[in-house]
């Protein structure tokens, strides 16, 4: 047998792990880490899609979120410029981690710009690969959303009782505001219209109508949808007065998505909207949008046990008793049996039964909590972008578009 020396590696020797995940009750999960150095405190979650990665990590509406993705193969196709739904790319709105079951690799798409592992260290995402993920997700299917600290340090050196400290003392997600921390930080106009392959996106020529569109954390497909159907988008920061906004001469109104929790947020914006809502201006809210539009009309939302976060979620639209597949991204829910009379709920997930979507009877008011605008996600709920503009149109008499093209 020939002699080990000091130099040689023991083939009992175990690799270590240079990026911890610590979740508030004391659990460390070891791997490797990628992406940012440093640590990051945050709530754990999810996702269950199985494209679109950069796209969930540029989402604002994962802030003060760590993904984990259940799909085992991430990075695969690399990143790029385009493929991004922050408005603001420099400030880093989204996801502050993200954990992965396989190793990342160099990418293999004709698309890419640059490698996941890189772009996550340009974004300042904190990142591990190499754990049992589904084992990660049934314990958050079993016991909730943990807070929890994710760490990398390449020389493997954790101060594990401090990070432990961090995860235990972090207060979460509940009565936090995080669209200030998103939103926009003044007005401005949106002229990219969507993605045509091979082409890239394109510009807005000639609007025919207004929409202003609140920015709790507003994704630019949305806005890209909106533009390709003929508005004019002004995108106005979360905290815009409603004077300001009606100033504007809106021809209709767009609640956006974004993060945190929804009464907090609900302190500056609910005011703006119910004064919004004395107008006959068409309004459209998608995700937090969604729950502003309830708040603002007297119902109530509530922290959800698991979320939803993925692209294969059925709901049901009341409205045409059809179900479509789509992309959903919330922590928490409006609660139907809160709805006051005049309030009718319209859409309805067949995972659980949460609300999904409501209509003020009698006006052109309606919101979902689901993504319409996938990106990424299946494309099944278009139609209800369609279903905005045609508010518009109906109210200024003009021919309505259909609504599946």
């Amino acid at each position: 047998m020939a002699e080990m020396t000091a130099a040689s590696t023991p083939a009992w020797a175990t690799e270590k792990p240079t990026a911890l995940l610590v979740l508030a009750d004391g659990t460390v999960i070891e791997g490797r880490g990628l992406g940012a150095t440093g640590s990051a405190v945050a709530e754990v979650c999810f996702n269950t899609a199985l494209t679109g990665y950069q796209e969930i990590l540029t989402d604002p509406s994962y802030a003060g979120q760590i993904v984990t993705f259940t799909f085992p193969h991430i990075g695969n196709i690399g990143t790029n410029d385009e493929d991004i739904e922050d408005l603001n790319p420099a400030a880093r709105a989204g996801a502050v981690g993200a954990v992965f079951k396989a190793d990342v690799t160099n990418p293999s798409n004709y698309r890419a710009g640059t490698g996941l592992d890189q772009w996550l260290k340009k974004r300042g995402i904190v990142a591990l690969s190499g754990i049992d993920t589904r084992a990660l997700t049934a314990l958050i299917r079993e016991k909730g959303m943990p807070n929890a600290v994710i760490a990398h340090a390449p020389d493997g050196v954790f101060d594990l009782d401090d990070l432990k400290r961090r995860a235990a003392a972090w207060s979460g997600l509940i009565g936090l505001d995080l669209a200030k921390e998103v939103t926009s930080g003044q007005s401005s106009v949106w002229r990219e219209t969507p993605w045509v392959w091979n082409e890239g996106f394109g510009e807005q020529a000639e609007p025919t109508m207004h929409v202003v569109a609140i920015d709790y954390g507003v994704k630019r497909n949305i806005l890209r949808l909106l533009a390709g159907l003929g508005a004019k988008v002004t995108v106005v920061p979360a905290k815009t007065g409603a004077e300001e906004i009606l100033a504007m001469q809106p021809d209709g109104i767009f609640l956006s998505n974004g993060p945190g929790d929804p009464e907090a947020t609900g302190d500056y914006a609910v005011p703006v909207i119910q004064d919004l809502l004395k107008t006959d201006i068409p309004v459209f809210g998608i995700c937090l949008g969604h729950q502003m539009l309830a708040l603002a009309l007297g119902g109530k939302t509530a922290k959800m046990h698991q979320g939803h976060h993925g692209a294969n979620h059925p709901v049901k639209d009341h409205t045409t008793g059809k179900v479509e597949i789509v992309s959903m991204n919330h922590g928490f829910a409006v609660d139907a049996d809160s709805l006051p009379s005049g309030v009718e709920e319209t859409h309805v997930s067949l995972f659980d039964g949460s609300n999904c979507g409501i209509t003020l009877t009698g006006r052109p008011v309606f919101s979902v909590q689901h993504h319409p605008e996938a990106s990424p996600g299946p494309q099944d709920s278009h139609y209800l972008f369609r279903r905005f503009v045609n508010l518009i149109r109906e109210k200024r008499g003009e021919e309505l578009l259909a609504e599946r093209a």
